[in-house]
């Protein structure tokens, strides 16, 4: 007998479709949109989309500009630092709980994430670039199933996701070290404390360039 999944809620739905929007670069910092343009490109109804607006701006991932549209926040340099201090603080731990659980199985799933990632880099192609960096990270970080610190650091990748986008569109994808292999490099031979630095200097070295990206 098969049983049906039970369907996603349509406010669930909306919101996960728009806070990949955000991760991913698809809107620009200071970009405003109105609800309804929003509504029209979700393909959704006003209420779901309302839900996921209230949801994404008590996340601070988006802010409401009058009555009728929302937009993202601009960082300023001390929003970044402090968003790179909490990275940091957390994520090569993350890396190396994870990299005590993890299995060879996940290793090689890492290790095609990141040539996906190459593939875009040589492309040139933004876009994709950003979604399979975090992929990377993201599907590292499960390993280490350390769920409420998982959940902390989606929240501090969704409010950097945009100036991700603007970083990457200034420098291009082909300008930094790739630290990821590194790191797979690192998981593969056992040793816990280089997937944490390799990790740690992936995420100081995309914070230098956000920073340099940064107009005063």
């Amino acid at each position: 007998m098969n049983v049906e999944m039970p369907k996603e809620p349509a406010h669930q739905t909306v919101y996960r479709r728009l806070r990949d929007m955000i991760l991913c670069g698809e809107m620009e910092p200071g970009q405003a949109v109105t609800i309804q343009g929003l509504v029209a490109e979700l393909d959704a109804g006003m209420t779901p989309v309302r839900e996921a607006i209230r949801r994404l701006t008590s996340e601070h991932a988006l802010e409401f500009k009058d009555n009728r549209r929302v937009g993202l926040p601009v960082l300023n340099r001390a929003e970044i630092d402090e968003i790179s201090f909490a990275r940091l603080a957390l994520e090569p731990q993350l890396a190396m709980w994870a990299a005590a659980k993890i299995t060879p199985e996940q290793i090689d799933q890492l290790a095609a994430i990141d040539e996906d990632l190459n593939r875009a880099i040589d492309r040139g192609d933004i876009q994709t670039y950003l979604i399979q960096n975090y992929r990377f990270h993201s599907t590292l970080y499960a390993a280490s199933q350390a769920a409420t610190v998982i959940a902390l650091v989606d929240a501090l990748w969704l409010r950097l996701g945009p100036s991700l986008r603007v970083m990457r569109g200034r420098f291009g994808t082909a300008s930094l070290d790739d630290r990821h292999a590194v790191a797979v490099e690192a998981l593969r031979s056992g040793d816990i404390p280089a997937v944490g630095d390799a990790i740690r200097l992936d995420i100081e070295q995309g914070f230098n360039q956000i920073r340099l990206s940064m107009r005063d």
